[in-house]
């Protein structure tokens, strides 16, 4: 898994540093929700939009690369229309949390999306999470409705 160097001007500079999953998962499922208790869910989806604020993507390509540069999975788009845009999510770090945990959550990486395709599309956006256990994957179903123009 890569380490994204915090750099708000340019999340393109990665380094070839490893983060052990034990580690990430240290911090992501015991730590936060220890902190967090039960709005984990709803504190993650907001702090994903949070990140995506300070690192704005202008294409799909570029939500790609960020989900694999910061160890979030592989994302990849399964179909679009006017209105919605299907993720699927999956790869190591998913198995091993699906693996190690009866219950997580993706709010962090569903509410960056979010927030990333409202940024693109100048339309309010949403994103929902729906977890499919046995074929190791996320399923981010990100919808907007194009009379909702956002004001950013």
């Amino acid at each position: 898994m890569k380490n994204v160097n915090i750099d708000e001007q340019n999340v393109n500079n990665t380094s070839e540093q490893t983060v052990s999953v034990f580690g990430y998962e240290l911090i992501r499922e015991i730590l936060i929700p220890d902190l967090l208790g039960k709005e984990t869910p709803q504190i993650l989806y907001w702090a994903g939009k949070n990140l995506a604020r300070k690192f704005p993507l202008p294409t799909i390509e570029e939500i790609i690369s960020f989900f694999h540069d910061a160890g979030w999975g592989d994302l990849k788009i399964e179909r679009s229309d006017k209105n919605t845009i299907e993720f699927h999510l999956d790869g190591t770090i998913v198995s091993s949390r699906f693996k190690r945990k009866d219950i997580c959550t993706f709010q962090l990486e569903s509410g960056f999306l979010a927030q990333q395709i409202q940024q693109q599309k100048n339309r309010i956006t949403e994103s929902f999470e729906q977890q499919k256990r046995r074929a190791q994957k996320i399923i981010f179903t990100v919808k907007w409705d194009q009379k909702d123009i956002t004001e950013e």
